[in-house]
């Protein structure tokens, strides 16, 4: 009896120390991967389900279940058990059966008897309830003993400290989406995100999208500026038609015309052939000129003739070609700066400057990032045929306080290089360090609320023990595994006191 007694305790201790061990875990899916592992084995139960919800109305957000089919699952979230589960979460307790299908409680609901639901034991996580912790049945058919009771409320109530640390918010997880008007004004697949500053691009571009006039787009580097082109194109009379970009700062100098106006044989000493321009290539359709302060200023002369008079000359020729395109450009430079420094035109600034859009960088749309992460995320993964990737909210945390210089383009990368490595290191979630592999993983807010809410169990757990014992040192010492001296300053590290005894009144 004594080894029995001694076995259970170890057991019990173990329990403890594995419950501490949960929130080591930064993000809640595997959280509630290890919590369902935990219980299931320190219970036995046949059926298993953890359940956490929203911040609204809205049902479980996240759950997870063991020893259940498909259907099973779905008949415990939607109607077998929903009467035992809204009753733990209506009352804030515990709720108990040996047998649901003989409990006068449940016993009415048809699907309790349908799937004669036995022993069930429901604890609610957190306070007020944030979710709960169901388990059914045992392998050899009794009820649920105290112990399993103690177990599924401890185990609940450290959940719940836990989980509330890293359960993210509906409101977080969707923010108001500013872009759902302008969207379907101006449908645009490319341009991701849902912040105020993107919905205001949009609602200038919806305005551009249908006349026929010359766009500049303006903004940093690596905005989406040739998303937004190209955006403007589709929702275009000319949409049918050729969208034909091409970077003017990538194209050598003396090659710039060919490329624009196309070339006629013996033009000069490499023409060997007639070549098409990118002109006539776009005829009917939209021009794009991305980075067109890199335009050289020779160039530029035929670009302001293609401008004033939609007509041009081919290298080598003198034969005058009607061009029929609508020219949107962009820039990362001030245009205006430029022309006082005679690196380009002012008549063709005043030509391309009809209207202008200006492209917002991540800094003011930092809304936007979480959507970009998780968009970039799908498109490597398909790219490169990588398993899917979950996201993890530190790592969404860590994108959006970054200050990316290289804007969208850079984040795209990092998201793409970080996607390959997650997947090569074997792990289904994104983490901070594969965004990021060349800093030290930091601990900061998250450790010092893991540490609060570890603190609280260990006094809670400490005080248990103290009263289950009497306040015997001895006895608390030997339950604990700990020494006299050890116990002596936790007590006085968590200010514990012995209540007074009551004296009786005759």
């Amino acid at each position: 009896m004594e080894h029995a007694a001694g076995s259970e305790v170890d057991r019990e201790r173990m329990f403890y120390r594995r419950l501490l061990e949960l929130g080591h875990e930064g993000e809640l899916a595997p959280l509630l991967d290890q919590a369902l592992a935990l219980i299931i084995e320190f219970t036995a139960a046949r059926i298993a389900y953890l359940e956490l919800h929203h911040d609204d109305a809205s049902g479980a957000g996240f759950w997870r279940a063991h020893g259940c089919t498909a259907d099973d699952i779905a008949s415990i979230r939607m109607s077998v058990s929903r009467g035992i589960i809204q009753a733990a979460l209506a009352a804030g307790e515990t709720v108990e059966t040996p047998s649901a299908k003989d409990d006068p409680r449940f016993a009415a609901r048809g699907s309790v008897q349908q799937n004669a639901i036995d022993a069930v034991l429901c604890a609610p996580i957190g306070r007020p309830p944030l979710g709960v912790v169901y388990l059914q049945g045992l392998p050899d058919g009794d009820s649920f003993a105290p112990r399993h009771r103690d177990w599924a409320e401890l185990f609940a109530a450290q959940l719940g400290l836990v989980a509330e640390r890293l359960k993210v918010p509906r409101s977080e997880l969707e923010p108001i989406d500013h872009t759902v008007e302008s969207r379907r004004r101006f449908p645009c697949q490319g341009l991701i995100g849902r912040s105020k500053a993107l919905a205001r691009v949009l609602n200038e571009a919806a305005a551009m999208a249908p006349l026929d006039i010359g766009v500049l787009i303006t903004g940093p580097t690596g905005t989406g500026k040739s998303a937004l082109a190209r955006a403007l194109h589709d929702n275009s009379r000319r949409a049918g038609r050729p969208f034909v970009a091409i970077n003017c700062g990538a194209i050598p100098t003396n090659l710039v015309e060919s490329e624009l106006f196309g070339v006629e044989r013996g033009a000069h000493s490499t023409a060997t052939q007639r070549t098409v321009g990118k002109v006539a290539t776009a005829r009917g359709g939209t021009l794009f000129l991305d980075e067109i302060g890199d335009l050289p200023y020779e160039a530029q002369t035929k670009l302001l003739q293609l401008l004033q008079e939609r007509q041009y000359f081919p290298l080598g020729s003198s034969q005058v070609v009607a061009a029929d395109v609508r020219v949107i450009a962009a820039t990362n430079v001030d245009l205006r700066d430029r022309v006082e420094k005679n690196a380009f035109r002012r008549d063709l600034l005043f030509r391309l400057n009809v209207v202008t859009i200006e492209m917002p960088g991540l800094a003011e749309r930092r809304e936007d990032i979480a959507a970009l992460v998780v968009h970039f995320a799908r498109e490597a993964c398909a790219r490169h045929g990588l398993p899917p990737l979950e996201i993890s909210r530190r790592a969404i945390s860590v994108a959006e306080n970054e200050a990316w210089s290289g804007e969208i383009r850079e984040l795209g990368n990092a998201v793409e290089a970080g996607a390959v490595r997650a997947t090569a290191e074997g792990v289904a979630t994104l983490r901070p360090h594969h965004l990021f592999p060349a800093r030290e993983p930091h601990s900061s807010d998250d450790a010092l609320e893991y540490r609060e809410a570890t603190r609280r169990f260990q006094r809670r757990y400490l005080l248990d023990v103290l009263t289950e014992c009497d306040w015997n040192i001895q006895g608390a010492q030997r339950q604990l595994g700990i020494g006299r001296a050890q116990l002596y300053n936790l007590i006085a590290a968590f200010d514990l006191k012995r209540p007074k005894e009551r004296t009786s009144t005759s």
